[in-house]
């Protein structure tokens, strides 16, 4: 019998390493990556079972790459490995259709736990965080449309890059786009966001997990 399929995604290597290592016993890890856009590229080509991805993924978050596979390749699952406990960010993980929600702070066995759970049909979330809050949050969310997805998902790469601290001239250069292109969906942001400077549009990104605060 087969193993099941793996893609590990974590920009911090020591953490994608010890992953790979608790994992391969049981199974087939198929690829590393550290940032979004590769993972998105990496899950098309390998096409793994289950993705193992850090939110606050580089260049594209975790969220964010999560639910562009997801809209591709609907059947993969979805576990997602943070150090944030923010019931909140839990939520938004599930209602784009997570299948784990684990803290990086859980033992070994806590993840394998998990993953067996999402192979055979079930969710997991971390029992340090309320699933009472969580469950609440997910309705809430899916009735109101808060205001970071109001955006279009070029102009949220567009954000998390900027915010990054990237150049025009380099996120133009990482989404093959012209650079006024990005400038036109910077300024547009700030004007139906109502942000005055780089600073403010730094802050909603932060504020929307779409970069880690420092």
């Amino acid at each position: 019998m087969s193993k099941p399929r793996i893609l590990i995604a974590d920009d911090h290597i020591l953490v994608a390493e010890a992953c790979k290592k608790l994992l391969e016993p049981e199974y087939e890890v198929v690829g590393t990556v550290c940032d979004g856009r590769a993972l998105v590229r990496a899950a098309a080509d390998l096409k793994p079972n289950i993705i193992l991805v850090d939110v606050g993924m580089p260049i594209l978050n975790g969220l964010d790459a999560g639910q562009q596979i997801k809209a591709e390749m609907p059947s993969i699952k979805l576990v997602y490995l943070t150090m944030n406990p923010d019931v909140e960010l839990a939520a938004e993980a599930f209602r784009r259709k997570a299948s784990a929600y684990v803290l990086k702070t859980c033992a070994a066995s806590e993840l394998l736990i998990a993953l067996r759970a999402v192979l055979r049909g079930g969710t997991y979330l971390s029992p340090t965080i309320s699933k009472e809050t969580v469950g609440f949050l997910v309705r809430r969310n899916s009735e109101f449309v808060e205001e970071g997805a109001r955006l279009t998902e070029r102009q949220r790469e567009v954000l998390q890059l900027l915010a990054e601290g990237k150049s025009m001239k380099e996120v133009a250069a990482i989404l093959s786009v012209a650079t006024r292109t990005v400038a036109f969906h910077k300024y547009r942001m700030m004007d139906q966001l109502k942000l005055r400077t780089n600073a403010e549009l730094v802050q909603y990104a932060v504020r929307h997990h779409l970069v880690a605060g420092q």
